[in-house]
Order: C-alpha cells, then structure tokens, then sequence
C-alpha cells in the first residue's frame, strides 16, 4: 500500500485527537446517569448525527459503493422504508421508553414482562453485536496493518483501545459528540473521492451521466414486473421489498437495539428525542445516495473490470488518490468504524 508520510500524519492526528476530544467534551462522569445517558443533555441534532455513523460501518462505506458498481441504484428504495420504519418508532416506541426513568431498551423489557425477557433480549444484544463487531474491526484493521507492517492483532487492539479509551472516559456524552464529528469525516471523504473521480474522468459532468451505460445504473425505482409475477419475487431489490423489509429492519435495529435506542434516551424530552429519530431517516437517504454515486463514477472510471465488488472503492483509495486525500479517506474508514465499535 503506498502511504506518504503526509497520510500517515493525518491518520495519526486523527486517531490521537478524536481520542482527546471525547475526553474533554464527555466531562467527567458522577453519576449512572451520566454515564449512560449523557445527563439528557445532548441536543438532538448531534444524537441524530452519531445516529447515523452508528449505523454507518466501514462494510458499509464500502460494500454500497460496490454494489451500485456492480447494479445500480435500486437499493437506494430500502432507504424509504427506513424513513417509515423511524417514524413508526418516533410515535409508537419511543412514548413507551420515556415513562419512567430509563436509560435502556432492556429497562422497558424487564418492566413489561420481566427479567427473564430482559436477560434473553440483553444476552442476545450482546452476541449478536459482539459478532457483527468483530467482522466490522477486522475489516477497518485491514488498511491499518497493511500501513503499518503490523500483525492484524496489532492493528485489531490498536483501534479497539482508541475506541475504548474515549468511551471509558467520556460516557455515552462523549460517544455520541465523537460519532457526530466521525459522521462529517467520512461523509466528507467520500465526496472528495467522488469529486476526485469526476475530475479524472474523461467528458463533463453532464457527458458523463448522460451515456448510455451510465443512465441505465442510474435507475432508482424497481417496481418488479419487468419480468412478470415471477420478477415481482425474485429480483432482489424492488419498490415494495424496499420500503416492507426497510421498514421492518429499521424498526428492529432503531426500536429495539440498545445501540440506537440508548442514544435516543440521552435526548432532554420525548419531542427532541423523536426529531433526532425522523432526521436520521432523511440524512441516511441523502448518505446511501452519495455512496451509490460513487460507485456509478466508479464504473464510468474503471469500466467493468475482474475485482471483487467490495474492492473496487478500496483499489481506487489505495491506487490512485494523492496523498493527503487518501490520508482523509482511510481516517474515514476508521472514524465509520469506531463510530460504530465505541456505541457497543
């Protein structure tokens, strides 16, 4: 991997200052409340930033360029059902968690139906996210060890400790403040590594959407009858599966997962606790549109090649951005994946 000393400054400030700043902004931490709730004093707009880059792995920064590479824009539809999905959560379980003092999805479990649902529900959180987790710490170590000439085990506790240590010590106030500015460092490089693409791409901007190859991935709505009643089920990603199975999957992980929900409860009232929800539902549509952009100028940069889906963004970092913007980009992988591991 060819690395300049300026990428490797850049990845080091990075990791060095996003440590340091969830320190200072979490404050020190007196009580449980503190803690894991953040004292209900965090405005909604940064909880539904950390929201997002929560839910925003480094699979995901680059897995869903690959697949419009690949396809096209049609999975841009299960985005709609998650709006859906969150505003049924905003109206019909978030009411629910704010009667009493909570400050765990668990806590209105073990309320409701008693410890032995609350212990099941608690014991699978903790597999599941342990499992999901390691898959995700594996992959952002991957670039860092490869920098490094380091083992993977290296690298793996090298950023597990970055995130442990502002989690620690900053609470959820600090976790959720990190993740806000982790958001921002990724989205922004991805659009530097769009812009970089259109700027090397042969044609304007407009000749370059506007070929043929290019219009057909530009394709947003499927709505399955292209091939009769047999299409309608068997394509992967139609209007309907879209915003049904979108829907369901973001009521599951925004209305259930301790994740998410915990965030949620650090919010000073029900009302802001619901606008940070509904907001994460429209930022995440306009998120997932700019990584599936990207992997349509990745197409009209590359043409189809012989690589993996999934390599497809990583080749293009790795071999030809400058140095200083793949600098930006790989502490982009690593602020997805933190945001994600410090939540857990």
């Amino acid at each position: 991997m060819q690395v300049s000393t300026l990428d490797y400054a850049i990845i080091i400030f990075y990791l060095i200052g996003i440590t340091a700043f969830g320190k200072i902004i979490g404050g020190k931490q007196k009580t449980v409340k503190d803690y894991f709730v953040g004292n209900k004093e965090v405005p909604w707009w940064v909880i539904s930033f950390s929201i997002v880059a929560a839910e925003t792995s480094t699979l995901t920064f680059i897995s869903i360029p690959g697949l419009a590479y690949l396809t096209n824009l049609n999975f841009l539809q299960l985005t709609f059902g998650y709006l859906i999905g969150r505003v049924i959560v905003a109206q019909v379980f978030l009411p629910a968690y704010y009667r009493g003092e909570l400050s765990t999805a668990y806590s209105y479990l073990q309320n409701r139906f008693g410890n032995k649902t609350r212990s099941l529900a608690s014991v699978t959180f903790l597999f599941t996210r342990t499992a999901a987790d390691g898959v995700r710490l594996f992959a952002t170590a991957i670039p860092l060890y490869l920098m490094l000439d380091i083992s993977p085990m290296v690298a793996i506790i090298i950023i597990a400790m970055v995130a442990l240590l502002y989690t620690f010590t900053g609470g959820l106030k600090g976790v959720i403040w990190v993740d806000a500015i982790q958001m921002f460092i990724y989205i922004g490089g991805a659009i530097l590594a769009g812009i970089y693409l259109i700027n090397n791409i042969p044609g304007n901007i407009g000749e370059i959407f506007s070929s043929a190859e290019i219009t057909s991935k530009l394709s947003v709505f499927n709505f399955g009858f292209d091939n009769g009643i047999a299409g309608f089920f068997s394509e992967p990603y139609t209007l309907l599966s879209g915003l049904i199975g979108g829907a369901f999957l973001s009521m599951s992980s925004h209305g259930t997962d301790q994740l998410i929900v915990q965030r949620l409860l650090a919010a000073k009232d029900l009302g802001e606790s619901k606008k940070a929800l509904v907001t994460t539902g429209v930022i995440i549509i306009f998120q997932f549109a700019l990584f599936l952009i990207v992997g349509v100028l990745l197409y009209a940069y590359y043409g189809l090649i012989n690589v993996k889906s999934d390599e497809i963004f990583p080749k293009f970092i790795i071999e030809v951005l400058p140095s200083g913007v793949k600098g930006i980009i790989i502490a982009g992988l690593f602020a997805a994946a933190l945001s994600t591991l410090a939540g857990s």
